[in-house]
């Protein structure tokens, strides 16, 4: 048996679940934590300049692999300092462990130095969380955590150190867990056979059948499988924003994105439709509109791993709870070509339709000879990546520009935060899928407002040599909070107009890196193609676009799926 202190443990633990990359910043309460890593040469600890930016390298890195994220951070400032991280994980359901320095078990409830409850601040925004009493209780806390992180509907988990047990005065024996098995906790992953067959009926006799993927079609490594069902019902395919990537975005049968900022054939298949098949959405209120108007016609096939989210917002006629990946194998197993020979013919008349919707051309846009378009340059950026990038993005105008302008063909690709829509979130989450893939081009299109919420990671990407790309669409203002305030209140800008930026070339170059700053339309391409062509170091280009563009499409509020503006001057 072996004998170690419990901060030896703590680490032990971490290469006894796989762990090989930690994101974290030391302080008192873990000392003795990074004493014991700095032991060692297996696992790979990344040293962040911000506790928030810890927790969204660890949320990219797991939303790149689907493996779990992993932070560490002392007690009080430095655990809550990840709580937006947390919660950022927890919306969009990514697997993250959080291990948290505690002060000595003997001072907990005093208000000791640095003393924060992290477990009742972290409750509402965990999966689950641990305060670990005894150092022989490490091994088993930290097993369980990434179990219950990276198992059913994936989530945080945080595990909370008190100093005391991770002494390293002190030896235990060490086990780790062979098997863990947790008797209240048993997600179910196969679909019940009867719920199955009812999906499957439905969508035989659907005539205006559409799939309808999210983010948990993803996380369940579905993707081949949703395209396999989708070619064989001829149906189209609409994905949220967490979903993009599921389905290959330049695929005929892709309807686009649907919901807030949506397409209008996709919002429009979706409102007309008799068969919705949703797989791993949440059918969350950027999607829906107004759930009183929500596709009235519609059977609603609802597939999730989550009971609590099926019929939690938009009653499903068809519930199944399950996998995604696993239903929908049990879906093809009864739904054999042989089955449909027809199916093309049968939809002549809905794709038809379609293609009526998809003429309009919903995300044309005018792009003059001066003034960039943002729009202009995520199509400069694709076609500099040849659609390859991992692209992650803040939350704004550019993040709905990156969502409907860069076509996702793989999953795990797209990265952003959906539910949360945390700015700042972007380029630590770059940072943590170059970690993943230190050979891939990791991106990050960001706004002037987002990119310096944790621009000091600049000094990470040096530290550790990363050569994430920063595309930043500089409109000088907060772009979207702009955007509501000219269609709602008058265009009264209160507050979203930033007049003193700094030189963002000139910032890059002081934290040792590249910048390049373009101002005009005839640049653009040049200035992509140098971008590109560093594969070495990080490159910040600093774009100017312009500050009076609106994203469109845009649902009008409480209206159905398909009440949209499609500019600022046409409705549906």
């Amino acid at each position: 048996m072996k004998m170690m202190s419990g901060a030896a443990m703590v680490v032990e633990a971490l290469k006894d679940v796989g762990v090989t990359h930690v994101f974290g910043y030391p302080g008192g309460a873990v000392l003795d934590i990074y004493d014991a890593l700095f032991a060692q040469d297996d696992v790979k600890h990344v040293l962040v300049r911000h506790e928030q930016a810890a927790a969204h390298m660890a949320d990219g890195y797991a939303r790149s692999t689907g493996k779990t994220g992993t932070v560490l951070v002392t007690s009080g400032p430095g655990a809550t300092n990840t709580l937006t991280g947390i919660a950022t994980a927890y919306m969009d359901s990514i697997p993250m462990v959080i291990l948290s320095g505690q002060v000595p078990s003997m001072h907990i409830g005093e208000d000791a130095f640095q003393e924060t409850d992290m477990v009742g601040c972290s409750r509402p925004i965990v999966k689950h969380s641990f305060l670990v009493k005894r150092a022989e209780d490490i091994p088993d806390a930290i097993a369980k955590a990434y179990y219950i992180a990276n198992t059913g509907r994936p989530g945080p988990v945080v595990v909370d150190l008190p100093k005391d047990i991770v002494n390293v005065m002190e030896e235990h024996p060490y086990v780790f867990p062979s098997d863990v098995t947790m008797r209240s906790y048993n997600p179910t992953v196969r679909g019940h056979m009867k719920q199955v067959k009812k999906a499957v009926a439905s969508l035989k006799k659907a005539e205006r059948p559409v799939l309808y993927v999210g983010g948990g079609a993803i996380t369940a490594e579905a993707s081949g499988l949703v395209t396999q069902l989708a070619e064989l019902l001829q149906a189209p395919v609409t994905c949220t924003l967490m979903g993009l990537g599921a389905f290959p975005g330049t695929h005929e049968q892709f309807v686009g994105m649907l919901g807030m900022h949506g397409t209008l054939e996709a919002n429009k298949t979706m409102h007309n439709s008799d068969c919705i098949l949703a797989l791993g959405a949440r059918f969350d209120d950027r999607v829906t509109n107004n759930v009183e108007k929500f596709c009235p016609h519609a059977d609603i096939i609802h597939v999730d791993i989550d009971p609590a989210s099926i019929s939690k917002t938009v009653n499903a006629h068809i519930p199944v709870v399950g996998s995604v990946e696993t239903v929908l194998e049990q879906i093809l197993n009864l739904l054999t070509p042989e089955e449909l020979p027809e199916q093309k013919a049968k939809l002549a008349d809905w794709w038809e339709q379609i293609t009526q919707w998809r003429s309009r051309k919903c995300l044309n846009f005018e792009q003059g000879e001066s003034v960039i378009k943002p729009q202009k340059v995520i199509e400069s950026l694709y076609k500099h990546t040849n659609g390859e990038a991992y692209v992650s993005s803040d939350v704004g105008q550019h993040q709905m520009f990156a969502a409907l302008y860069y076509p996702y063909d793989k999953p795990r690709r797209w990265i952003n935060s959906g539910g949360l829509g945390t700015m700042g979130f972007g380029l630590p989450a770059a940072m943590g899928v170059q970690f993943a893939h230190p050979d891939a081009t990791s991106v990050v299109v960001t706004g002037d407002g987002s990119i310096q919420m944790n621009i000091q990671e600049l000094s990470t990407c040096l530290q550790y040599n990363l050569p994430v790309k920063i595309i930043s669409l500089n409109n000088r203002a907060l772009g979207m909070v702009r955007q509501w305030q000219d269609m709602i209140y008058k265009g009264r800008h209160s507050h979203s107009y930033m007049d003193s930026m700094p030189d963002f070339v000139k910032l890059a170059e002081a934290y040792g890196h590249v910048g390049i700053k373009v101002d005009s339309l005839s640049e653009l391409d040049a200035a992509m193609e140098k971008c590109f062509s560093i594969t070495d170091r990080l490159v910040f280009m600093d774009i100017a676009v312009d500050q009076n563009e609106h994203v469109y499409p845009m649902q009008i509020k409480y209206g159905a799926m398909d009440d949209m503006r499609l500019s600022k001057t046409e409705r549906t």
